[in-house]
């Protein structure tokens, strides 16, 4: 199985259980079940973990939007974008496994910062991965596709 190296993990987030809320985080401990701590956790497993490109944010800066990052309920914020990865693309992400299961839609509270950001996002926002072998990742972990 080659590795190509892609890009690498910028920011990580689990949302808060009984809350709206994320959070920050400079590990999160991945497994069959998502990510653990997340309030998504052992819900659905095709949607298991969301990631966004960077590309999101900048996109959304050219239009005078300024969303911190977490804002579209990513667990990870990459410095590439993985969005054209074909369904059942895996990468590799310190020593976790994720499979790309499907794109992510969008979702109206996106509105509430700004009207605009679900349409200019339609296929913008993210991807759905599930994992096929748990591990910790880090901010700053290389990603790889397999």
């Amino acid at each position: 199985m080659s590795n190509k190296h892609v890009g690498r993990v910028l920011e990580l987030f689990i949302s808060i259980k009984g809350s709206s809320q994320r959070a920050n985080e400079p590990a999160v401990l991945l497994d069959e079940l998502g990510a653990q701590g997340d309030k998504f956790y052992n819900k659905d497993n095709a949607r298991s973990i969301l990631i966004t490109s960077i590309d999101s944010y900048d996109m959304m800066k050219k239009y005078d939007i300024e969303m911190p990052f977490g804002y579209l309920g990513e667990n990870i914020l990459l410095d590439f974008n993985p969005y054209s990865l074909k369904i059942g693309s895996q990468l590799k992400i310190g020593d976790a496994i994720l499979e790309i299961s499907q794109n992510c839609t969008i979702c109206n509270h996106l509105s509430t910062l700004d009207k605009r950001i679900p349409k200019l996002l339609k296929k913008d926002r993210g991807i759905f991965a599930k994992v096929i072998k748990g591990a910790q990742i880090r901010k700053e972990d290389s990603v790889y596709l397999l």
